[in-house]
């Protein structure tokens, strides 16, 4: 098993690090934190990720690893971001179902401590199962003091491999996770706000010439691309698919476009057509590049 702790990242120099430590030691009742609970102020960006829970690597296809939304992800000024739930059918629709919620500033804080008890700031033993090509559950937890960052492979996993205390270690991480993605059960109902589908400013699009399903499926009409010339290109290195960003008002029509489409939709862009998958952008992330970390 591989895990890591995150390295401390100077957000406004190293006097607030030290007074941030020193507070920590002399047990600061008033705390810098907004609920008071004596931890590190939070980010003042409101588009500062907090804390977020997402799935990365595994054997995945390089389009999916690109196009795979963060389970849940809490933002500076209270915003929670998660996947709603799926319909159910093949092939799937072209957007994910990306919710928005809002929860108070104050409860912020709780949820940081109850991550950092569950060990995502520690350098625990979590073993590794024994079995192959799953993907790891990375968490991250950020203030104004730095970020603390944990990836468990094979978190749901309990098979062989694993001792008792590894075993222990990794169902904390799981109740983390559950609590995480059940706001309404850990803050309570009326601390969270109600789920409405997120509004993205910007939309990645992984593109590959397009080609019929191998299991036959007939592909609905093809849609004429609204956005920059397809295929973009390459996020990183490794990644053998083209990435673009649509922004703006192209990306207010390619929404409208794609919620009447689904996975196997032809793109028509120039003379050639393109599978296309979609990935709104985070209130975090600026382009492709976001993506390749996963």
């Amino acid at each position: 098993m591989r895990t890591w702790r995150g390295v401390r990242i100077t957000c406004v120099g190293a006097l607030l690090l030290l007074v941030a430590a020193c507070a920590r030691e002399g047990g600061n009742s008033a705390g810098d934190g907004p609920g008071g609970s004596g931890g590190d102020p939070l980010p003042a960006d409101p588009d500062r990720v907090v804390l977020r829970v997402e799935h990365v690597g595994g054997f995945v296809a390089p389009a999916a690893r690109l196009v795979r939304v963060p389970v849940v992800t809490v933002y500076a000024d209270g915003r929670v971001i998660t996947e709603g739930p799926q319909i159910e059918i093949y092939p799937p629709p072209a957007l994910p179902n990306l919710q928005q919620q809002e929860i108070p500033v104050e409860a912020i804080d709780g949820l940081i401590e109850r991550a950092m008890a569950a060990g995502v700031d520690s350098a625990a033993d979590l073993g590794r199962p024994n079995v192959a090509d799953l993907p790891s559950t990375r968490f991250t937890v950020s203030t104004a003091g730095g970020t603390d960052v944990l990836e468990v492979y094979a978190l749901a996993e309990e098979g062989p491999g694993l001792t008792e205390a590894q075993r222990a270690a990794r169902a904390e991480l799981q109740d983390l996770l559950g609590a995480l993605t059940d706001l309404s059960g850990t803050l309570g109902p009326e601390e969270v706000g109600d789920a409405r589908p997120y509004q993205p400013e910007a939309v990645a699009a992984v593109a590959m010439p397009w080609r019929p399903d191998e299991s036959g499926v007939a592909a609905p009409p093809e849609i004429t691309w609204p956005g920059p010339a397809l295929p973009g290109q390459p996020p990183s290195a490794g990644f053998d698919v083209g990435c673009l960003e649509v922004r703006g008002a192209e990306a207010t029509e390619l929404l409208a476009l794609a919620s009447k489409a689904n996975a196997l939709t032809p793109w028509k862009s120039g003379e050639q057509r393109w599978n296309v998958s979609l990935r709104p952008l985070l209130p975090d992330e600026s382009g492709c590049a976001d993506l390749a970390d996963n």
